[in-house]
């Protein structure tokens, strides 16, 4: 069953050319077992009529702080009546209203007058978005607790390409379902790697991979909304740092080891997503390496094996692994989990094996084989967003097994 069946989420629509996909958006949540109720701003009219959500919704659908005829205070009784409250699209002139308290329509009193969560989908042009004012409104935001849904990048219907479009209504509803996430990890402090590293040769160049840190930082907002208390350490990606999650950007290997070893005192769960690079060259030059010979040949000098630090380590956490395949999926797994003393590992396709799936690196879907000592479980392809939260169920479910003393 959704996490979203029975609840009451009550849809903000603002003005924005992606008003229409809101109308989608509300027979999505309907489709999980929701009951959906819209607010809309007067902007928002422009795009889409309110008689377009009133029919999808078989509710009213309310616009002005002071309708007449009502003999109601319809901002408290909406504030009241939400388990959620999600506003998609949000602008940007929407965002600069709830970040600033604003109660100057419906739709911001509504949201001062609520305890319900508060979720935003942010939908405008990419300049806007990169705008500092508006980066600051969306930081003031993720600091009150605030879960920020995207954007995502693409085309525009302005034609502009870049960050700014609003998530589809489908990564929406999973994106909102992990608000009512029951809190399986409450109470525990749970360390996440992410992303890839850089190692440099010289000032301008480095060795990496194509990670994007996707999965690392669904699984470090799944964590923190199952009730842990969430350090992401992570690698040069282009993400946003997760609301509510203490993050810790580094570069090299060795960056990212001593990060997650000062984590260890008190991790009770700790989940190695990164994909750490295995070797760095022998000498980096202080200098820009010129192009001088027809070949170039590198000494490269291995790692450290951050994975095998901690499940070694004094201070041992629960310990999770990934593992990116591209041939023998289960064997390479298996055969990784028991020498690496792991009690899970999370595998996964990629590069010419997963073309078929369109999952692993780049993909904002993917599936996961599971594998502890005593099990075998298939996550099949979805969006890395849920299969963050039902790897974090897993993982939570085989934690608590092997700790039952500290259950409570």
């Amino acid at each position: 069953m959704s996490q979203l069946a029975q609840k009451q989420i009550l849809l903000g629509v603002s003005g924005g050319i992606a008003a229409y996909k809101s109308a989608d958006l509300v027979r999505r949540l309907q489709d999980q077992g929701a009951v959906v109720r819209v607010i809309m701003s007067r902007a928002a009219t422009e795009f889409v009529t309110p008689m377009t959500f009133e029919a999808l919704s078989g509710h009213p659908v309310h616009v002005e702080l002071f309708e007449t005829g009502t003999g109601a205070m319809e901002h408290i009784e909406l504030a009241r009546w939400a388990d959620a409250i999600l506003i998609a699209p949000a602008s940007a002139n929407t965002l600069a209203r709830l970040a600033h308290g604003l109660a100057d329509d419906l739709l911001s009193t509504v949201v001062l007058a609520s305890r319900a969560p508060l979720a935003v989908a942010p939908a405008m042009n990419q300049q806007m978005w990169a705008h500092p004012a508006v980066q600051t409104n969306i930081e003031t935001l993720r600091q009150r607790g605030v879960q920020i849904f995207g954007p995502a990048s693409g085309s525009q219907a302005c034609g502009d390409v870049g960050t700014g479009r609003m998530l589809e209504p489908l990564q929406l509803v999973e994106a909102l379902e992990s608000c009512f996430t029951p809190p399986c990890l409450a109470g525990k402090r749970v360390t996440i790697t992410a992303g890839p590293t850089r190692e440099a040769l010289d000032p301008v160049r480095f060795i990496s991979n194509r990670s994007s840190g996707k999965m690392g930082y669904a699984l470090a907002q799944a964590a923190r909304a199952a009730g842990a208390e969430v350090t992401l350490v992570s690698g040069p990606v282009n993400l946003p740092a997760p609301a509510g999650v203490t993050t810790l950007r580094v570069t090299s290997a060795d960056d990212m080891a001593q990060a997650v070893l000062q984590t260890l005192p008190g991790c009770d769960i700790f989940i190695a997503a990164a994909a750490v690079a295995d070797y760095r060259p022998a000498q980096q030059a202080e200098q820009k390496i010129k192009k001088n010979d027809s070949e170039m040949r590198l000494e490269l000098v291995r790692n450290r094996d951050i994975l095998t630090e901690v499940s070694t380590h004094p201070h041992r956490p629960f310990c999770v692994g990934f593992a990116a395949e591209t041939e023998n999926l289960q064997a390479n797994a298996q055969a990784k989990l028991q020498r690496k003393q792991l009690d899970m590992i999370a595998a996964n396709w990629v590069g010419a094996s997963a073309e078929t799936e369109q999952t692993g690196f780049d993909s904002d879907d993917n599936a996961l084989h599971v594998y502890s000592k005593n099990s075998d479980t298939l996550l099949r392809k979805t969006s890395k967003q849920r299969l963050a939260q039902q790897l974090l169920q897993l993982i939570a479910e085989k934690y608590h097994e092997a700790n039952p003393a500290k259950n409570s």
